[in-house]
This record gives structure tokens, sequence and C-alpha cells, in this order.
């Protein structure tokens, strides 16, 4: 397993990199008020998962529209925020130290902590797509009080445009993932339990290369990937990397 809290070696090796690149899921948000899917609490235990199944949206459109809505334009949307961690990452790339962001969460909250080169792997719920035709919009010029909203092209039942059950990874968020994490000199693993395939495996294009996890509990990445863990909330430990990073500085 990796080093456990070190924080001291973390803060080094964060302010030596010169091509940082993070790796986030959804622990990453929960402080944000996005709860997870998975687990005791996990959205899956309140709501069917059929719901995002891309065979049961075609043909079941209005159902699958009504947990969404719920879920990721009613609940999110109004209660979510950028939180410590995300503006952290955000810092490290304005400071010119980190690449980009590998994301698997779909709630537009790096960007809004003012993140730019987030690569969204699982696509966002802040974009809405017809899949006949070319047509997108913004989520929220949708009008959702009537189920399922409808292509104004072709009259196709819109989608969100993150990537269904079923539904392959979009080819760009693939390459540009490949990418960042070829040249990186260091990987930011926060937030994510390393069990979701196809994402999963993306930290090991990086074996070899110096990492850092910051979890609440042990992942897939503890034992095998890990040179640093750090067993702790993602706000909380890049608040405490934050000061040791400006203690140098001073």
């Amino acid at each position: 397993m990796g080093v456990p809290d070190d924080y001291e070696t973390a803060s080094r090796w964060i302010e030596s990199a010169s091509h940082i690149v993070a790796f986030t899921g959804a622990g990453i948000s929960v402080e944000s008020g996005i709860p997870t899917f998975r687990g005791e609490d996990g959205l899956w235990s309140r709501y069917d998962p059929k719901i995002l199944d891309i065979g049961f949206f075609m043909k079941n459109p209005a159902e699958s529209w009504r947990g969404i809505r719920e879920i990721f334009y009613e609940y999110m949307d109004a209660k979510a925020s950028p939180n410590d961690a995300h503006r952290f990452l955000a810092r490290l790339e304005a400071n010119g130290t980190l690449d980009g962001i590998i994301t698997q969460n779909i709630d537009n909250l790096h960007q809004e902590a003012g993140s730019v080169n987030v690569v969204e792997f699982h696509g966002t719920a802040k974009r809405i797509v017809c899949p006949s035709c070319t047509y997108e919009t913004s989520s929220e010029k949708i009008d959702m009080s009537n189920l399922p909203p409808l292509c104004p092209k072709c009259g196709t039942p819109l989608k969100p445009d993150f990537v269904f059950f079923g539904e392959a990874i979009p080819p760009e968020a693939y390459s540009r993932s490949l990418k960042l994490l070829e040249n990186c000199d260091l990987l930011i693993i926060v937030g994510t339990t390393g069990e979701v395939a196809p994402a999963s495996y993306l930290p090991y294009e990086a074996a070899g290369v110096k990492s850092i996890e910051i979890n609440i509990e042990e992942s897939a990445y503890t034992e095998n990937l890990s040179d640093i863990f750090l067993r702790e909330r993602a706000s909380v430990a890049c608040r405490k990397i934050s000061e040791k990073l400006r203690k140098r500085v001073i």
C-alpha cells in the first residue's frame, strides 16, 4: 500500500512536478452535495438503475426522464457547488503545473471551480443531445415540464449527453485521456474506487509515474498503484496540502 498520510511528501511532489494529471470520481463531489450512485446510501438504493440503460431509455423515454429529471436537474443542480478540492485542482492548473483533469463525473463542478482542460470521460449532464440528428443544447434551455423533451428539429426524445449503460465511451474522451497520461509526471487520484470499467483502467496507463491517492477508504489503486495514500475527505486533504505549500513559499 502507498505510504499513508504523508502530506509533506505529497506537497513536495506537487511543488516539483511539471505535468500533473488528476483523475477524479464521485468522491470529490460528495461534499458538494452530490451522493454517490453505489453503496448503502447511494442513488441506486432509491432509483432503479434501468433508467440509465440505453435500451430501456430508447423504449421508455418518459419513464427514464422522470428519474433523470429528479436526480440530475432538480436535486443535483439545486444543491451542488464546487468545494475546496475542486478549487485546489483549478489553482494547480492556473499555476501551470496541472495539465488537465480526467473526471468520471458529469456534474460540471470542475469547470465551475475554474478548471479549463477537463476530460469528461462519461460525458456531461449540462448538455442535451438528440440521438437521431445533430441537435444539441444546454440543459438550462430545455423545458422539462413535459417529458420526454423532444428534439425541435426531428421530434426524437432528447437525451442527456452522458454515457448510459450499454453505450461506448466517446472516442475523443479516450484519446484525450491517454494523451494526458502519457505526458504526466505526477498522477493525483481523488475520490474513486477504481471499480467502474473502462475508466478504472486509465490510471494504469501512468504506471511508473509517482501517484498520490486521496480517498476516505482504500480503493483498487491503493495496493497496486498509489505511492502515497491520504485517507481523508477530498476537501480536507486538499486544504492540508495547500497549507504546506503556502508555508514553504513564505
